[in-house]
């Protein structure tokens, strides 16, 4: 893993996330509290640093069955349960931020995703992970370079 001193923060708490989506599928855990706050104890920065991880891990579980559909949908000549468990990790939190947090803008959630493959798997997963979120993004109504800020609540 990469040095978490060296890595951006966003990318070290998209990193967790991938780690404990990939961990969620694999070990089918009965309490999310009790594993997040196993996979936490286990990092080597304090939990409070990765709040963000822990708003994207809870969006992309809770949106789970959407997320699935929608990567079902986007997978050309492939089925949904031949893509390796990493790889969809990686997909799972890409296209729940490209369906759920406008606050982030989808190229840099691709862009996100293609360095997470390049990291944590092989060299054929950049360009399958490329290719079903290119597809996706064509579906997309928002701008692909910017953000639309969540309003805060002081402004609602």
């Amino acid at each position: 893993m990469s040095n978490p001193k060296k890595t951006p923060f966003r990318h070290l708490n998209r990193l967790y996330t991938v780690q404990f989506l990939y961990m969620w599928d694999v070990q089918k855990c009965d309490s999310l509290e009790t594993a997040l706050n196993h996979f936490f104890e286990l990092q080597e920065t304090d939990r409070k640093n990765h709040r963000f991880a822990e708003k994207l891990i809870h969006g992309a579980l809770q949106n789970m069955p959407q997320i699935d559909q929608t990567i079902k949908k986007h997978c050309q000549n492939w089925t949904f349960e031949r893509i390796a468990k990493v790889d969809l990790a990686i997909l799972r939190l890409a296209v729940y931020e490209l369906l759920f947090c406008t606050d982030i803008p989808p190229v840099v959630s691709i862009n996100e995703a293609i360095d997470l493959s390049k990291e944590l798997s092989t060299t054929d997963s950049k360009r399958f992970i490329n290719g079903i979120l290119d597809n996706l993004k064509l579906d997309l109504t928002r701008p692909l370079r910017t953000a639309t800020p969540i309003p805060s609540k002081e402004t609602e």
